[in-house]
C-alpha cells in the first residue's frame, strides 16, 4: 500500500513505513500470543495478531476495555444511568495509526465529530485560538504569531532565535541527543518567550503529560511542537467521539477482535508470565495457566513494574533495572459535574485555561457527546467535566475539587449561580513520566527475549509520536516484531514527518551550536 491514494491525511509529507514482509497470514504451526493489558496499545497490538491468523488471549484487568480512554456505568441521583470515564480526550487527525485502528470497525470514522476550535484562555483575560490559523507549516506558526494576542512587537524582539532553532528540525532521535538532558521550563526559559504566550503556545504541551514543566525532559515537548504544530500539515483542530468511549471505540473493536477468535478475558488480573525452557511464557491469572508462545505486555508504568516483580525469570537484568526506574507523572484529576441549569450558548466544547489554580481545561460534554447532549435535553442543564494536571501527589482531594468548581466560576460566571446535581471526581496517578534525561533509559518495544515485546505510551519507539498515538504506534510495532519472527507480514504505519519540512529552515536549524539551545539545569 503505497502511492498518494494511500496516504492518511492531508499533509503530503506524512511518512509511509512499509511492513516487514513475510505470508499474509500464519500457516503451518497455531502460534498463539498473550496480550496482557486492554489499553490502546494493547487493543492494537491483539489486533495486528489477530487479523494475521494469531490465537489471541487479551487480559484485562478492569471490566472495560480501552484502558486509560476506558469508560463504565455509574447511575446519578436521579436514576439516570450514563457513562462515566477519565475524561476527554482530543484525536488529533494526525493520529494516523490510532484512526487506522478505529477504521476497523468505522471506516469513514463517522463516530468522530470535528470540534470547530481549540481555543485557549489566560487568567489575565488574553485568548488564543487556533481555528484560523493555517495548518500548512511555516505559516502555521506564521499565523498563530500574527493572530494571537498574546505576541506583542516588544516582545517578539527579545525573543532568543538561536535557541528556537531546534524547533525547525526536530528529528527522532537526535532531538533527545540534543535536548533530553534539559527540562522543558529551561527551554523555555532559554527562548525568552513572552509569558503569556509561553503559557498559551507551549506549556499547553507539556501539561498533556501530566508534568510540572520542571521535570519533562524538553525534548518530548519539542517533539510535541512538532508533532502538531510545526512539522505536521494535518493542524492543530482534532475530533473526539460522539458517543462515550465504550459505545463508540472500544466495544466495537472487541467484536471486531472477537470475529477473529480472539479471546477477551476482562475482569481479569494477570499475576506472573514465567518463561518456559522451550521459549514460551506460561501466563497465570485468576489462579489459572495458560501457555503461549509470545507475551505483549501493554501496561502502564506501575502495573509494568508490579507484573516484573513478580515475575523473576522475565527478560534480563538490565531490562527488569530499567523497567524499575520507570517514573509516574503527577496525579490529576477529573472532575465532571451534572449542572442543574445550562451554560451559555456560546460556550465551546473544549477550552484550554492558563492562570486559573490549578484548573487546565474545561469541557462541556453535551456539545458533542450525545448521552450528554440527551441528559441535558432532559433535564435543561449541562455536564461540564474539569481538569486539573500536575497536582501535588499528597494534596486533599476534596480541596482540590472544590478549587476546580471555585476556579469554573471565574471562567464561566453563570455556573456560580448553578446547582450541582450530581458529581463524580476521578483522581489518578497513572501515565508515565518523560524525565530530564530519561530517555535513553526508557525500554523499547523490543526485548532480549524474541517473544516478549513491550507496547504502550511510555515505550521508546525511535518515531515522532506521543501519547495516544504513540500507545496505538507501539502496539502495531510489538505486533510486526512477533510477526517478522514467524515469517508473517506486519501491518503498515504512518508518521508526520521525521525530520523539518523545508531544506531551507532545516539548515538554519544547525547553524547554531547544540551548546546555545541545550543549557545544563
Amino acid at each position: 500500500m503505497t502511492g498518494r491514494a494511500a496516504r492518511p491525511g492531508r499533509d503530503r509529507h506524512a511518512v509511509f513505513l512499509p511492513p516487514p514482509p513475510g505470508a499474509p497470514r500464519i500457516g503451518g504451526t497455531p502460534r498463539s500470543t498473550a496480550v496482557v493489558g486492554g489499553g490502546i496499545a494493547g487493543l492494537a497490538a491483539a489486533t495486528g495478531l489477530a487479523e494475521r491468523g494469531v490465537d489471541v488471549t487479551l487480559f484485562e484487568r478492569e471490566p472495560y476495555l480501552g484502558g486509560r480512554v476506558g469508560g463504565w456505568a455509574t447511575e446519578l441521583d436521579d436514576g439516570t444511568t450514563v457513562t462515566m470515564s477519565r475524561g476527554f480526550h482530543a484525536f488529533f487527525r494526525q493520529y494516523y495509526n490510532l484512526r487506522r485502528l478505529l477504521r476497523r470497525t468505522d471506516p469513514r470514522l463517522d463516530r468522530l465529530t470535528g470540534l470547530p476550535d481549540y481555543p485557549l484562555r489566560h487568567g489575565n483575560g488574553l485568548h488564543d485560538s487556533f481555528r484560523r490559523v493555517p495548518r500548512t507549516p511555516p505559516m502555521s506558526a506564521v499565523g498563530f504569531v500574527a493572530l494571537s494576542r498574546s505576541f506583542r512587537s516588544r516582545d517578539l524582539v527579545r525573543m532568543n532565535p538561536a535557541a528556537a532553532l531546534p524547533l525547525l528540525d526536530v528529528r527522532v532521535p537526535e532531538i533527545y541527543e540534543r535536548l533530553d538532558r534539559v527540562s522543558a521550563h529551561d527551554f523555555l526559559d532559554t527562548l525568552r518567550f513572552p509569558p503569556d504566550a509561553r503559557h498559551l503556545a507551549f506549556e499547553v504541551f507539556s501539561r498533556s503529560f501530566f508534568a510540572d514543566p520542571r521535570n519533562l525532559s524538553a525534548a518530548e515537548m519539542v517533539l510535541m511542537f512538532h508533532i502538531y504544530f510545526l512539522g505536521s500539515a494535518e493542524g492543530l483542530l482534532f475530533d473526539v467521539p460522539a458517543d462515550p468511549f465504550p459505545a463508540g471505540l472500544w466495544n466495537p473493536l472487541g467484536g471486531h477482535l472477537r470475529d477473529r477468535g480472539a479471546g477477551i478475558r476482562t475482569s481479569t488480573a494477570v499475576e506472573s508470565v514465567t518463561p518456559t525452557a522451550d521459549g514460551a511464557y506460561v501466563v497465570v491469572a485468576d489462579g489459572r495457566e495458560t501457555r503461549h508462545d509470545a507475551v505483549v505486555l501493554a501496561l502502564d508504568t506501575a502495573g509494568l513494574r508490579s507484573l516484573t516483580e513478580r515475575s523473576p525469570g522475565l527478560g534480563d537484568p538490565l531490562w527488569r533495572e530499567r523497567v524499575a526506574r520507570l517514573r509516574t507523572a503527577p496525579p490529576f484529576l477529573v472532575s465532571r459535574l451534572w449542572l442543574d441549569r445550562p451554560v451559555e450558548r456560546t460556550r465551546p466544547g473544549f477550552l484550554g485555561t492558563a492562570g486559573y489554580g490549578s484548573l487546565d481545561n474545561i469541557s462541556v460534554l453535551e456539545r458533542f457527546e450525545g448521552e450528554s447532549a440527551r441528559w441535558a435535553a432532559r433535564t435543561g442543564g449541562s455536564v461540564v467535566e474539569l481538569h486539573g494536571y500536575a497536582l501535588p501527589e499528597h494534596a486533599d482531594r476534596e480541596v482540590e475539587a472544590k478549587r476546580l468548581i471555585e476556579q469554573l466560576t471565574r471562567v464561566y460566571p453563570e455556573t456560580r449561580h448553578a446547582r450541582v446535581l450530581d458529581a463524580r471526581h476521578e483522581w489518578r496517578q497513572d501515565c508515565p513520566l518523560f524525565p530530564v534525561g530519561g530517555y535513553d533509559d526508557r525500554p523499547g518495544v523490543r526485548t532480549s527475549s524474541p517473544g516478549l515485546v513491550l507496547a504502550g505510551d511510555l515505550v521508546r519507539t525511535g518515531l515522532p509520536v506521543a501519547l495516544m498515538e504513540r500507545a496505538a504506534t507501539s502496539g502495531f510495532l510489538a505486533a510486526n516484531a512477533l510477526l517478522e519472527r514467524w515469517g508473517v507480514r506486519g501491518h503498515p504505519l504512518w508518521t508526520v514527518p521525521r525530520r523539518g519540512r523545508s531544506a531551507l529552515l532545516r539548515g538554519l536549524a544547525h547553524t547554531a551550536p547544540a551548546r546555545r539551545t541545550a543549557p545544563q539545569g
